[in-house]
């Protein structure tokens, strides 16, 4: 049963690739009248498949016939995942012995390893693979001492691409290696195993690491998704004859759909070997069923189930008195909310970031009409000595420095800021909203065996690149195609941003929506929900008056994360000129302007960033990162805050006021004038 499962889910996973791997060609088609519609296309790509000449290679600058398929795209997955696997092994083996290590190292030490952590984490890969070469360059020009390549030409390049891949699941694997070792010392067990005189190290080996394995091993499919993201840009920033580069090279739908199938096959057959191995695909006490296993699929039981739960939404708007509420209470509420979290130093430095930067950038695009300086050429005070040429360096006139065609960068980060954080806020929190609907859904109506079926179906997006998905997706949106009249966009600019944001959302709502529904589901078992039930709570009472102040805080932090993530695919998309609303393109014959964004968002400058722009000196063009990185660091502030201030309304404190530090001396001091020793019995021994 187990087998039929697995393939079951495998097909399905396959179809589904199948699916997108004609999107792209559809929506370049779309506004022709006589183009066909996409399951003609999709249809006609079936056909194809089952076609031998339909599985030909063939380069844009090739004139022959072509090469067989997997003799291009076998060796080049080959040597993806030799640098992918290598980045893995490296990340997670580093991580699990610094794990293990910083165990043994003090608290005082232990908190500034945390910070450093949370700031490596901010640090987009993009900037580590830039300075990675910068490194090798500097060191090769003042030493003559060739560290590694930076690049793949006439021979394969590893060293570089692993250690810059090796950074995120490093990091990430040791910050969560570090919590759960520290949670599982508190548990009971660990105290009775000290009791028996075992000491630390075996507590940590033989028991604690033990127990982890399985919890690490779901995060371990997470930080795997978000390195093959990161692997496609890093393959192209280091020029890597990989997957990437030929599916880039020639973007037909069956280069897409071998692409994602070569990456989606060996992940998706080993992580089931691995759940199967630990035993966790064992099915769920199911609920009694009424009539067959068809009982609950068809769809009007999941049309009733979901008109109960409106009927229940509307049965508790007519019970409430709406003369003792206030139609501004839910404002206050927020309001009051966010008063106490901003008492928090760490959420609100992370707030008032964002709050001055957004307001900072709307004020200076409504007061300017967003002017940016330009200065082609820079000369004396005099005008008779040329100090400067484009790109001017971080001097006068531009103390940020200038892009290639003399703007100043400074000017366009102030305009872009507000469409930049704006969208990503946007994004993560329809992400969030998203999964949040569909999770309730999930929790309050389906059964545990389709939850399985779901979960499982779902899952199989960690295996497939979300940025990759991204760019096959906004491929044929965000750029000009050739029309009758020449290159034209084939959507309006605001159709162009809705379908980017849609796209962005609905690629992640599946996944929030398992993530918040299990959230939900787990907050269901818990026993005072049963006595709500006893008392007469509605699925409405429950979820508004007892599950969602129990989730609230969760739905923050994984609004954090998202919007983190939206940064990291909005630079991913900007190296390849894919701009947010639209990339403006030059066919001027005597030599075009270089791809620019239709609204001045980060993006835009992040596709002046390459191998020439860094080794040719242009440091200040990191500033484009580093904003990026201020604000990635920033919401990491904010999701510290969150948790902080929910441990306090919890009772775990992190920190006392001095006052309270104060009072607490002082009654130790007095408990311990008080304390009675050995000493004090001795007379009492002796029969005194």
């Amino acid at each position: 049963m187990k087998i039929v499962r697995l393939i079951t889910y495998y097909l399905l996973g396959i179809l589904s690739i199948f699916c997108v791997s004609i999107f792209p060609q559809y929506f370049s088609t779309r506004e022709n009248p006589v183009s066909p519609g996409y399951f003609e296309q999709l249809l006609s790509f079936g056909k194809d498949l089952f076609k031998s000449e339909s599985w030909i290679y063939k380069f844009e600058s090739s004139q022959t016939g072509g090469t067989p398929m997997m003799e291009i795209m076998g060796p080049a997955f080959i040597y993806s995942m030799q640098i992918l696997l290598g980045a893995l092994l490296a990340g997670f083996s580093i991580a699990l012995f610094l794990a293990l290590g910083s165990s043994f190292l003090p608290k005082a030490v232990l908190s500034p390893i945390k910070r450093i952590l949370d700031v490596l984490e901010s640090v987009p890969d993009l900037i580590l693979a830039s300075l990675l070469q910068v490194l090798s360059i500097v060191i090769f020009k003042s030493f003559g001492v060739d560290l590694f390549r930076v690049a793949s030409f006439t021979e394969k390049a590893y060293f570089a691409p692993i250690v810059t891949l090796a950074i995120l699941p490093l990091v990430s694997m040791f910050k969560i290696l570090l919590l759960m070792i520290e949670e599982e010392f508190l548990k009971v067990y660990v105290t009775f195993v000290k009791s028996k005189g075992i000491d630390k190290f075996n507590i940590l080996i033989k028991h604690v690491l033990k127990n982890i394995m399985p919890l690490s091993f779901h995060h371990i499919k997470i930080i795997i998704w978000g390195t093959l993201s990161s692997q496609f840009i890093i393959e192209r920033v280091f020029n890597v004859h990989g997957l990437t580069f030929y599916l880039l090279d020639n973007f037909q739908p069956i280069t897409i759909f071998v692409t994602l199938g070569l990456i989606f096959t060996p992940f998706y057959f080993l992580f089931q070997l691995v759940d199967i191995w630990l035993k966790e695909d064992q099915p769920l006490s199911y609920e009694p069923r009424r009539g067959s296993w068809w009982h609950k699929w068809r769809m009007g039981n999941m049309v009733a189930g979901t008109k109960r739960f409106f009927e229940n939404i509307l049965y508790s708007f007519q019970s409430i008195n709406l003369r003792k509420i206030s139609p501004f209470r839910p404002i206050i509420h927020a309001l009051f909310t966010f008063g106490r979290h901003m008492k928090n130093w760490k959420f609100a430095l992370g707030a008032l970031f964002f709050i001055v930067t957004i307001s900072y950038s709307i004020i200076y695009s409504v007061t300017t009409d967003n002017h940016v300086d330009q200065v082609r050429l820079y000369y004396s005070e005099d005008g008779m000595k040329l100090l400067s040429a484009m790109p001017h360096a971080p001097t006068k006139p531009f103390f940020f420095g200038s892009d290639k065609l003399g703007f100043s960068l400074f000017d366009q980060l102030v305009i872009g800021a507000k469409y930049t954080l704006t969208f990503a806020l946007l994004i993560a929190l329809l992400r969030v909203l998203g999964g949040l609907l569909f999770g309730i859904f999930y929790a309050f109506h389906l059964g545990p065996r389709t939850q399985q079926w779901l979960g499982k179906l779902i899952d199989s997006i960690h295996f497939l690149p979300l940025s990759l998905v991204a760019y096959i997706l906004l491929a044929p949106i965000l750029m000009p195609t050739l029309t009758g009249v020449g290159y034209e966009f084939t959507y309006t600019f605001t159709e162009r941003i809705l379908l980017e944001m849609f796209i962005l959302t609905i690629l992640v709502v599946p996944l929030t929506t398992v993530l918040l529904g299990k959230e939900i589901q787990r907050v269901l078992d818990y026993e005072f929900i049963a006595s709500a039930r006893v008392l007469g709570g509605n699925r409405f009472h429950l979820f508004w008056r007892h599950i969602f102040p129990h989730i609230g805080p969760r739905l923050t932090i994984l609004f954090g994360t998202q919007f983190i993530q939206v940064l990291l695919i909005f630079i991913h998309l900007g190296i390849f000129k894919f701009f947010f609303g639209g990339t403006k393109l030059s066919f001027d014959p005597m030599g075009g302007d270089p791809p620019v964004s239709m609204t001045n968002e980060w993006s835009g400058l992040i596709g002046d960033l390459g191998r020439t722009t860094i080794s040719s000196g242009r440091y200040w063009y990191l500033w484009i990162l580093a904003a990026f990185m201020l604000a990635i660091f920033a919401m990491q502030l904010i999701i510290q805050g969150v948790k902080e201030v929910q441990q306090v309304k919890v009772g775990v404190l992190y920190k006392l006021p001095k006052t309270r530090k104060q009072k607490v001396k002082k009654k130790e001091k007095e408990v311990q004038s008080y304390k009675v020793t050995k000493e004090s019995f001795k007379g009492i021994e002796r029969g005194i």
